[in-house]
């Protein structure tokens, strides 16, 4: 028997050979193109996605108070716009008594692209699983509805959450004389729930869309790293689009479309960048332990 942990610390030896050995897989995956695709896929989804979670938990939930949230989390994902996408997820609401049955199917099927896409991309950049292991058409279809679904179940925890914080933020805790306002707690509350949010998505998308079967620690640590380096990433967009870009003078009334379209293909970039340190350590391990097995060299 081998010991995986024995093969993982000799291709972690190297860090520098190993990153260069991912960055050609990901160019050899054509990386950039795939990117795009998702980030094209998304916002094709985004609007009709939000509107039918919406429409969905407007049932139970005031809608002033869900767009609220729903804006605080759309700023960890195209930082600068989600007002404005908000805005015409909030006009296609004003005509959603129009949207009939076959409206709703267009619908759904334009939310699920994006996931479609990222199944895609995964399945390039883990090609080597696909030869052991095939997912079931009908698995691949209900992804993207469940997906949804549990978006819309964290929009709920987050608005019970943000009504705790609103609750308390007025109130004042006296210790030895001083008194500690809580005028911080909801501000700094959403936001940290936000950042979570995003790395507990991040780790299921690493674990459910590839093929096969990925371990919770690795899914885990590469959430935390994609979630970190988005998080340092969209402060320099924002300081970057406020600053220095010519976005505005460039594309005019198109600019908004074209700043969502780049900050997600960014973010892509970095999520799909992730999945390919994750194939490329199984298929270094893998390696290592078939030329242990056949009695040759196992340097990496």
């Amino acid at each position: 028997m081998t010991d995986p942990k024995k093969y993982s610390r000799k291709v972690l030896r190297y860090p520098g050979k190993f990153m260069w050995r991912v960055l050609k897989g990901f160019k050899r995956n054509q990386g950039l193109l795939l990117s795009g695709g998702v980030a094209y896929n998304s916002l094709l989804s985004i609007i009709p996605m939000l509107a039918l979670i919406l429409i969905g938990l407007s049932q139970f939930i005031e809608q002033e108070k869900l767009l609220e949230i729903i804006i605080r989390e759309l700023e960890l994902i195209v930082p600068g716009h989600a007002e404005k996408i908000a805005d015409e997820v909030v006009a296609f609401l004003q005509y959603r008594q129009f949207v009939g049955i076959i409206g709703i199917g267009v619908m759904l099927f334009f939310s699920s692209m994006a996931f479609t896409m990222l199944e895609n991309a995964m399945a390039v950049i883990f090609y080597h699983r696909i030869k052991t292991h095939r997912r079931h058409f009908l698995i691949s279809a209900i992804i993207p509805y469940v997906y949804m679904i549990l978006m819309g179940v964290g929009i709920v925890i987050v608005t019970i959450i943000a009504g705790v914080l609103d609750s308390i933020e007025g109130e004042t805790l006296t210790i030895l004389g001083k008194s500690f306002g809580f005028a911080w707690a909801s501000g700094i509350g959403l936001y940290l729930v936000g950042i979570v949010g995003l790395i507990l998505m991040l780790t299921s998308l690493y674990l459910v869309m590839p093929v096969g079967q990925i371990t919770i620690r690795h899914a885990f640590l590469g959430g935390t790293t994609a979630a970190i380096l988005w998080e340092i990433t969209r402060h320099v967009l924002v300081w970057y689009f406020a600053k220095l870009s010519l976005i505005n003078v460039i594309y005019g009334s198109f600019a908004t479309a074209v700043v969502v379209l780049l900050s997600i293909e960014i973010a892509s970039i970095i999520f799909l960048l992730g999945a390919q340190v994750i194939a490329e350590f199984e298929r270094a391990t893998e390696e290592l332990a078939r030329e242990a097995k056949s009695k040759l060299d196992p340097e990496f």
